[in-house]
């Protein structure tokens, strides 16, 4: 008997052995069962629709326990918040304001008013506890995120330039806060609360700027190492820590009733303060040089830098200054060392962007009741708040900035960067409102001036560009390059080997015409949430390969790294506004021969996505960023200068070189021949697929002729067909995007077998 029948024998006779067992063990024990127990299974269901109704019951009961309906919210939540996310992505806003609308859409405001049992029964009081207990904890994890963030040794070098910046903007609305306070405290302040509370709570809530949000908008514009970039976000990152720094000394005095009760508050804070600043990051900095990459970062330090986070924050709650300005604090004294914070940022940022930031929007949402604001009276009170949130934070940023010597437009960029409110606002109301120091009505109408303030930033950012002519100072600037001896080619590339072979490609094309050759590699990052600690290793990591090929040729390359939230749309926005004379981009994965590519285009063509023909969701939610999404078309349709698309099979020189020309039209391939040929020595054959009866038929079968390669005579090929055996003869072929489309379909066999290929819009 083999080995495995042996195996199957043992298996079997097991299985009968321990099953009789097991089935005489039942036996004997239901001899012990009482009465009570034999009466309750005479009520056991006795056919198929009795079983139903009771597994019904059960599902029925199992939804409404608390597990069940905390499951259910979270579900729920995640996909709304996910929904609105994208709307507001592709309006041009941040996600978060997404996210913020989607809580109070689940909340009293929208759902509680349209479906009022669905409401109830998704957020009924006695379970929103465990959603407030989580997003608490969330809040927690993106305060650590948001200190580790923040660079000290980058904003004592700004320091000079920023403090005036970020401290007026402070101090202006803070001032006008709490003004405005002072007029409306006797009517609407809660009778329990003092003014001084009241005052400094209003005045904190005009002065946040949202340093994620406003950092996530200078990267989408691609600001983040211009001056402007640089001063704005220092500005920002100084801000909040002083207004982080504010709020923690107001709570201590809320919480204490007056100044005088708060002294020791306000003391034991400093000696916390000295002992994280003067203690505690002086031996992180050390952990920081010995434990600096993945390698050697373990479980065990990550547990001690989880616990040194959970203790900083339990110290700031008993001290009376709240737990998130711990968690705040526990993020800026992490090392210094850029790679550690990435590493930890990686640890807990997804998780708590991704999972309990939802959870707070919704908490948010649900106390949001839009429905307090019943006479015009309120909403007079709610637009002043608004207009003094603008005036303070936007026109304090803009004069500071003016006053330092910025010039007017940066100084508007500033004050429109430095109005941005966001999550970082509802922080603080949160805080306000579960201390009973803003009343309902009140925390509404700050709610409502958070999402207009972080809505308006985009707008407002173009609309400073459009007064400032901008678009129309570039196409002057295109316009005055005609007479430049330069060559501009924007290579844009996706994956970081792709970089080096389309550089290669390009130097063998353009290298020998007459003008200078200037070349500026691109890579974007897909995505709105794109961590500003990760941006310089995605450049390193990026770019490495062409910069190294760039070395080897010898020449020089621009290198240009950017966040997008629209890679195809970004790239024909550069190119248009900054005069480029051609572009160069990746076929996508649809015609490469790379094994990972053709695994991607055989799941794009299973079961699973055609499933989802019809459906007209963003392709985002299935497929990761837009990896599996060919721009040719929108590339040549929106771009104002010729367009070479590249389908890499191989590539590595092109030396044996076929050209298609279909028609008078397409002759302008030959000035491209031309320099690729001068550059690479190589051979030629073109493939005439003119209509032989057509007036041009001639002339072009003349110019074709004429053809001076480098060496030898060119190879015509008139009238053949374009078969699989014909194109794999040659390691290069170029061909208009006109007469590609005219061709893919004619012959798609063939084309499976073709070169690396150039596909040219004139």
């Amino acid at each position: 008997m083999s080995k495995g029948s042996k195996n199957i024998l043992f298996y079997i006779i097991m299985l009968v052995l321990f099953g009789a067992l097991m089935y005489i063990v039942v036996k004997e024990g239901e001899t012990q069962e009482t009465a009570s127990i034999i009466q309750t299974m005479d009520n056991a269901p006795t056919n198929l629709s009795e079983g139903f109704s009771m597994f019904v019951e059960l599902l029925t009961e199992h939804i409404s326990s608390p597990i069940g309906i905390l499951l259910l919210q979270i579900i729920t939540i995640l996909i709304t918040c996910r929904l609105f996310g994208w709307i507001f992505l592709k309006i041009g806003q941040p996600t978060v304001v997404g996210e913020i609308v989607a809580g109070i859409v689940l909340g009293p405001s929208v759902l509680g008013h349209l479906l009022p049992e669905v409401e109830e029964f998704l957020f009924r009081e006695d379970s929103l506890a465990n959603i407030n207990i989580l997003s608490q904890f969330g809040l927690i994890l993106f305060m650590y995120a948001i200190g580790m963030e923040l660079d000290l040794s980058e904003i004592k070098k700004k320091l000079k330039e920023t403090i005036l910046i970020s401290h007026t903007s402070t101090i202006v609305p803070f001032f006008l806060g709490m003004l405005t306070a002072y007029f409306l405290y006797d009517q609407y302040a809660d009778k329990s609360t003092p003014f001084i509370s009241f005052a400094l709570f209003i005045g904190i809530a005009l002065s946040i700027t949202a340093f994620p949000v406003l950092a996530r908008i200078i990267q989408e514009r691609g600001l983040t190492k211009t001056h402007l970039g640089t001063i704005s976000l220092a500005s920002a990152a100084n801000g909040d820590i002083t207004a982080w720094c504010t709020l923690a000394v107001v709570i201590a005095i809320a919480q204490a009733g007056t100044m005088l009760s708060a002294i020791y508050n306000i003391f034991f804070s400093i000696i916390y303060l000295l002992f994280m600043f003067l203690v505690i990051r002086p031996f992180l900095r050390m952990v920081g040089h010995v434990y600096h990459n993945k390698e050697v970062i373990d479980k065990g330090l990550v547990a001690f830098m989880f616990l040194l986070l959970i203790a900083s924050a339990y110290l700031t709650e008993i001290l009376g200054l709240h737990a998130l300005f711990g968690a705040f604090i526990a993020g800026v004294v992490m090392p210094e060392n850029i790679k550690f914070r990435k590493i930890m940022t990686e640890k807990v940022e997804d998780v708590s962007l991704a999972l309990f930031l939802p959870l707070f929007f919704v908490s948010t949402g649900l106390r949001t009741e839009i429905g307090l604001l019943n006479n015009p009276s309120l909403w007079g009170i709610c637009i002043l708040f608004i207009a003094v949130a603008i005036i303070g934070k936007f026109g304090g940023a803009f004069v500071s900035a003016r006053f330092v010597g910025e010039s007017w437009k940066d100084s508007l960029y500033i004050g429109a960067l430095m109005n941005t409110r966001g999550l970082m606002e509802l922080v603080v109301l949160t805080i306000g409102y579960e201390m009973n120091i803003l009343t309902p009505p009140i925390f509404v109408m700050l709610v409502l001036m958070t999402l207009v303030t972080t809505f308006m930033t985009t707008p407002l950012i173009s609309f400073i560009n459009f007064c400032f002519h901008t678009h129309q100072k570039i196409q002057e600037k295109r316009q005055k390059r005609t007479f430049d001896d330069t060559f501009k080619v924007l290579l844009s590339f996706g994956r970081a080997g792709n970089g080096q072979i389309m550089l290669d490609v390009a130097h063998q094309m353009f290298s020998q015409t007459k003008h200078k050759l200037e070349i500026t590699a691109l890579h974007l990052t897909v995505g709105s949430d794109v961590n500003p600690l990760h941006t310089d290793n995605f450049e390193e990591v990026s770019f490495g390969p062409i910069l190294y090929g760039a070395k080897k040729l010898g020449v020089q390359i621009d290198t240009r790294y950017e966040v997008s939230t629209n890679a195809g749309h970004d790239i024909c926005s550069i190119v248009n506004n900054e005069g480029f004379d051609f572009l160069l981009v990746g076929a996508g994965i649809s015609l490469s021969n790379i094994p990972t590519d053709k695994d991607a285009v055989k799941y794009r063509h299973s079961m699973f996505p055609r499933l989802f023909k019809h459906f007209k969701a963003p392709e985002s939610w299935f497929f990761p960023g837009e990896l599996l999404k060919d721009k040719t078309k929108m590339f040549i349709e929106e771009s104002h200068c010729p367009v070479g698309v590249f389908v890499n099979r191989d590539f590595v020189k092109a030396t044996n070189v076929i050209t298609i020309v279909d028609g008078e039209a397409d002759l302008f391939l030959l000035k491209y021949t031309k320099t690729l040929l001068k550059a690479t020595s190589g051979n030629i054959t073109f493939v005439n697929k003119t209509d032989k009866e057509s007036p041009e038929a001639g002339d072009i079968l003349r110019e074709l002729r004429n053809f001076i390669p480098v060496q030898g005579t060119p190879s015509i090929v008139n009238n053949g067909d374009i078969t699989g055996e014909l194109l794999s003869r040659y390691n290069f072929m170029l061909i208009s995007y006109t007469t590609w489309n005219l061709l893919s379909e004619q012959y798609k066999d063939a084309l499976q077998k073709m070169p690396s290929t150039l596909i040219i819009s004139k």
